[in-house]
């Protein structure tokens, strides 16, 4: 079984300024004239991590990494004003741009597949191919079983935690009843609100359960942006037109790219019928499941099949 790359440092980074209010962090590291590929990370909200590095192999890829609006070492830190999936969209393209990449590998999961399938249906010729992971497409349908009614009946112990903040006469729709909380001038309710929010995520990623949860999650930084920009994005419906945009585009315009998706059998948090419909929408997607996993992309058998796709990606276009 593959495992991560050994531990490697940045070789550079940088901080662009991508409108009047938000300036983002970015990074690159390993070889300077390998196959260029962009990580894009979770949440929205979550932040890079020196992990994401370790998937590719340093001496064939040019490894870019960045912080999106709002999280990470981006400022302002937690912000909301200007931050959607389209200026995400945009900010990808300005680092390309800067970093004077003409196509690149885009590899992403849980949230971040949702953006590098955004980035891709709008950019297409400067994509050479995507690598995803626990497919999410922001849909009605996979809030509803996340943040609402589906995942908690696999996890009920978690999602006593996770509704602990919201009165019983607000349950019925937990999505908005977070997001008052959670943009709201009252601070206390906020903190609790957000690591909730976050702890339910954190409990709920790997097949282990609760006990396995990372310990980033329960850290007040990291959880106030965190819960705070995934849910803005979710009550706006991911900024999509309409409900089914994504799935729609993807069918459209990623005909003939190459796509790998890696996706854990019993992946609680992303159900992996949402990967099965794009395969099914998108032909020239492989999807490889992984029998004993779940949306973790540390687990053993989706590090395997995502250091697996990566140097397959490395022998087509480097």
């Amino acid at each position: 079984m593959l495992k991560l790359y050994p531990p490697i440092d940045a070789r550079r980074s940088g901080r662009l300024r991508v409108s009047d209010l938000h300036e983002i962090y970015w990074e690159e590291s390993g070889n300077p004239d390998g196959l260029p590929v962009i990580a894009v990370h979770g949440g929205p909200g979550g932040g890079s991590s020196p992990e994401m590095r370790r998937f590719f192999d340093p001496e064939l890829y040019r490894i870019i990494l960045f912080d999106q609006r709002g999280c990470g070492r981006s400022t302002p830190h937690s912000e909301l004003e200007g931050n959607d999936t389209w200026a995400l969209v945009d900010d990808m393209e300005k680092i390309r741009e800067m970093l004077g990449i003409d196509k690149w590998v885009v590899f992403g999961g849980s949230w971040g597949s949702t953006l590098a399938l955004s980035y891709a249906v709008t950019h297409t010729e400067h994509v050479h191919g995507l690598i995803l992971r626990g497919i999410f497409l922001i849909t009605e349908a996979e809030i509803q079983w996340f943040y609402q009614d589906g995942a908690s009946r696999i996890f009920p112990d978690a999602y006593d935690r996770y509704v602990e903040p919201i009165p019983e006469e607000e349950r019925g729709d937990l999505l908005h009843a977070f997001h008052k909380r959670l943009v709201g001038d009252d601070r206390k309710a906020r903190k609790a609100a957000a690591k909730a929010w976050a702890c339910w995520e954190g409990e709920t990623i790997s097949i282990k359960g609760p006990s396995s949860r990372p310990a980033k999650f329960e850290e007040n930084e990291f959880a106030d942006a965190f819960a705070r920009i995934e849910c803005h994005y979710f009550v706006n419906k991911g900024f999509f037109p309409e409900d089914g945009w994504l799935l729609k585009q993807a069918a459209e315009k990623l005909q003939g790219m190459p796509g790998i998706i890696v996706h854990g059998r019993y992946d609680v948090v992303t159900p992996i019928g949402t990967a099965w419909a794009l395969t099914k929408a998108w032909p020239d997607a492989k999807l490889h499941i992984v029998p004993d996993a779940g949306h973790s992309s540390l687990d053993n058998g989706i590090i395997d099949q995502l250091i697996s796709a990566t140097r397959t990606f490395a022998k087509k276009f480097g």
